[in-house]
């Protein structure tokens, strides 16, 4: 099968199968609103069947050798780099993401199934000793790490192939079962991949690809039948899954609002390349995007001119132009309830230094200042391509602001003191502190997540494995 733009609605991957169903599922274009492709929405037994299926298939897959998990994950990865341009301009097609973005999410996405195969080659555990007090002489501990069976994901609409493979790999990686539903608004690239795997070959049962309805989804995060549920959203729904989610294991990667500090001793021409880069990359729609950048007092002038400019430069329009550095925002709702926020702001007493104004899905790159704390664009996640900036005079006072926020996923810091370097990593409130870059700074080997209302757990291979699998001891004692 192929994913094809028409009427002809694309089946879904069930178990290895390819099925369809009563619901047909329009996937438009964001940026025409023209029809992008169809597929189907998973039924109730459909569901079922996926996880029953996955049930049955983890008798196979907790056995399956490291070496055939690591053929899996190798020809996954070279498929993905093959079917580069092909997944990329799907990408585009659903999501609305720029063709640059597109391409680097696709190589991303390659690169989390290398780094998957080489992890599962490695899952090692260690030898302690145990013969610390005389009763336990003679003995020693062994480690090992086991699979704990069908895993429910659930990933986003704003890197629909790359985070959805952070979910797939892994899984694979650590020999378990996993069905996945991906986003409504772009699953067909996702579709796309499961037409690779089904190249490749992975037990019966192993992966299933299923766009379902939110009331499927919230089958999934009560089902007993799986062991963990690893989620990638909005904060809301996430902690409001994490209720009902019973004695499963559960992984929240949720939203942020992200800080960006500029200290004065920043180099400010890179600060200004970067922030603009993370304030406004794919229409600011990333849980890492810069919302609030807090710069020195004695480098405000030189910092905000420069990215004001910087930012008033970018080129908004086609996501297929391969110039285009800004393009729509996921939907028309998106875009309004943005206006909405950017309105609310100006009313409180903000100050509008560039854009502001949505035209239809798009939303050209927004600076604000002068905006009190308690405004939404400040103290929620905003998900679109507008910065807050506030001055501060010390360290201390900046961290302080950062801090001031619900979320905590990632913070950027600009400095040349490594000591505002560490007290910025000792004292931020986040899962992540990045010297010198933006806090949109993430490759796929690292540990990522967050804290306070971004979540809990980590992600990166390594990271995922760990909550994917349980650790078990073995001792062994010689008769004396």
């Amino acid at each position: 099968m192929t994913v094809t733009v028409g009427t002809t609605p694309h089946k879904i991957f069930l178990a290895g199968e390819w099925v369809d169903s009563p619901d047909v599922l329009v996937v438009d274009n964001p940026a025409t609103g023209a029809e992008v492709g169809r597929t189907y929405l998973a039924t109730p037994e459909q569901y079922d069947a996926a996880v029953s299926a996955a049930e049955r298939a983890f008798a196979v897959t907790r056995k399956l050798p490291s070496y055939e998990r690591g053929r899996i994950l190798r020809e996954l990865s070279a498929k993905v780099a093959e079917h580069r341009d092909e997944l990329a301009e799907i990408i585009v097609a659903e999501a609305g993401k720029p063709i640059r973005d597109a391409r680097v999410e696709v190589d991303r996405a390659s690169l989390v199934f290398r780094l998957g195969a080489e992890e599962a080659e490695r899952m090692h555990g260690e030898v302690i000793p145990l013969d610390l007090m005389p009763s336990s002489r003679e003995r020693v501990g062994i480690t090992r790490r086991f699979p704990i069976g069908p895993i429910a994901g659930i990933s986003p609409f704003n890197f629909p192939l790359n985070l959805a493979v952070h979910k797939l790999a892994p899984a694979i990686a650590s020999g378990n079962p996993i069905v996945l539903k991906p986003a409504s608004k772009d699953p067909l690239v996702m579709l796309r991949l499961a037409e690779l795997i089904e190249e490749v070959g992975v037990p019966e049962g192993m992966v299933s690809i299923l766009p379902m309805t939110r009331e499927m989804g919230d089958r999934m995060v009560g089902d007993d039948r799986f062991k963990l549920l690893t989620f990638t959203g909005s904060p809301a729904v996430g902690w409001r899954m994490k209720g009902r989610a019973g004695k499963k294991k559960i992984v929240l990667e949720l939203g942020g609002n992200a800080g960006l500090i500029v200290d004065r001793s920043a180099n400010i021409d890179w600060a200004v390349k970067r922030a603009v880069t993370g304030s406004f990359a794919y229409s600011g729609q990333t849980c890492i995007s810069v919302q609030r950048v807090f710069v020195h007092e004695s480098v405000w002038d030189e910092f905000m001119g420069k990215f004001t400019a910087a930012a008033a430069a970018l080129k908004v329009g086609d996501p297929m132009d391969p110039s285009t550095d800004v393009g729509p925002m996921v939907d028309a709702a998106n875009a309004q309830r943005t206006q909405d926020w950017v309105d609310e702001a100006v009313a409180m007493g903000g100050k509008l230094l560039l854009g502001g104004k949505a035209q239809g899905t798009y939303f050209p790159p927004t600076i604000l200042t002068d905006v009190p704390f308690i405004a939404r664009v400040c103290s929620s996640e905003a998900f679109a391509p507008l910065v807050v900036a506030f001055k501060f005079s010390s360290m201390d006072e900046a961290i302080r602001q950062v801090n001031d926020s619900d979320f905590g996923l990632q913070t950027g810091v600009f400095t040349s003191d490594i000591g505002d370097a560490w007290k910025a990593f000792n004292e931020l409130e986040v899962g992540g502190v990045i010297i010198n870059d933006i806090p949109s700074y993430r490759i796929d080997h690292m540990p990522y997540g967050g804290v306070k209302d971004s979540g809990q757990g980590r992600e990166g291979l390594r990271w995922a494995i760990e909550d994917m699998t349980e650790l078990r001891l073995m001792v062994l004692a010689w008769p004396q």
